[in-house]
């Protein structure tokens, strides 16, 4: 006897129909879940920083980490609901994000504006590779969707690197 549609719902009620197998959707939704906890944690310290920022650069850091910071905030809708389209489940709550950052948090009272720049520098590449090793697990399922956001994201992230990295540039 096969199962009627409200039994179907019970079982699976946030399924959405497609055409990757449930391997894939599993792999690309618990990628794209870590993903957005990183995202969403450079977010933060983004805006914290931002918040935080002093000193006689203040006005144009403080513009550009809110310039990269919307940028990041920018990116985690698209990211949950490309999870969502799939057939996946994203993040819950603020506790299933810390479970699952991989980019730390800084908690400091204070942190001069060359620190601050030189460790979003530092996130942000390691953001990059994630985003390639998440491009990775799309390609290896040929979602091709995804991968076609992720390497919007990878350029995005590449340039936010590109633009630390030329302001903690030591002179010789």
């Amino acid at each position: 006897m096969s199962p009627t549609a409200v039994e179907k719902r019970k079982v699976a009620p946030l399924a959405t129909p497609t055409d990757l197998k449930s391997n894939a959707i599993q792999d690309i939704s618990g990628a794209l879940a870590a993903l957005l906890a990183d995202v969403f944690a450079l977010y933060l310290k983004t805006k914290n920083f931002h918040w935080h920022m002093s000193g006689p650069h203040f006005r144009d850091y403080h513009l550009l980490l809110d310039e990269h910071g919307e940028q990041l905030f920018n990116a985690t809708d698209a990211i949950a609901e490309r999870a969502r389209k799939i057939g996946g489940t994203t993040l819950r709550s603020i506790g299933h994000i810390a479970r699952l950052q991989r980019i730390n948090d800084n908690d400091a009272d204070y942190v001069t504006p060359e620190d601050m720049l030189a460790e979003l520098r530092d996130d942000n590449r390691q953001l990059i590779s994630i985003l390639r090793e998440t491009h990775d697990v799309c390609s290896e399922h040929e979602d091709v969707a995804t991968t076609s956001l992720l390497e919007n994201w990878i350029d995005e992230a590449e340039r936010r690197h590109w633009f630390l990295f030329e302001m903690t540039r030591q002179s010789k």
